[in-house]
């Protein structure tokens, strides 16, 4: 999912053409915004971090686009992709690297394993909306 930091710079064809070059298929795609409430719902796993309250209220700040990608071994392969999620962190190249601001706003989600890959899929995608 690319968050509202990568579409507010402008950067949706750049992250999605290193996406694709990577070869991911992009199955699914469409750009939506979050109410306070659906991004409590998807991060209800952080509901008792301190971050909680700062998330929901950055993810719901402007436009996101997620989207379901496959490819052999996609959970691993894009988490390296995207790289650490803080950008200071991550490795050059990565995504995170080269679009984004911050630890806060660092440009994309990417699941966490193909458990989590398919629940946020399907919170954001009807089957019927897949390519």
């Amino acid at each position: 999912m690319l968050k509202p930091d990568a579409l507010n710079a402008g950067n949706i064809g750049g992250i999605t053409k290193m996406i694709e070059e990577a070869g991911f298929k992009i199955v699914a795609m469409k750009k939506t915004r979050l109410t306070p409430e659906l991004a409590g719902k998807f991060y209800a796993i952080h509901k008792e971090r301190p971050f909680y309250g700062e998330l929901c209220a950055y993810m719901s700040s402007g436009p996101i686009m997620p989207m379901i990608l496959e490819k052999s071994n996609a959970v691993e392969d894009f988490r390296k992709l995207i790289g650490a999620t803080d950008p200071k962190k991550a490795a050059p190249g990565t995504i995170r690297a080269l679009f984004a601001k911050s630890i806060d706003a660092n440009a994309i989600h990417g699941s966490d394993s193909d458990a989590n890959a398919e629940i946020e899929g399907n919170f954001f995608f009807s089957q019927f909306e897949r390519f």
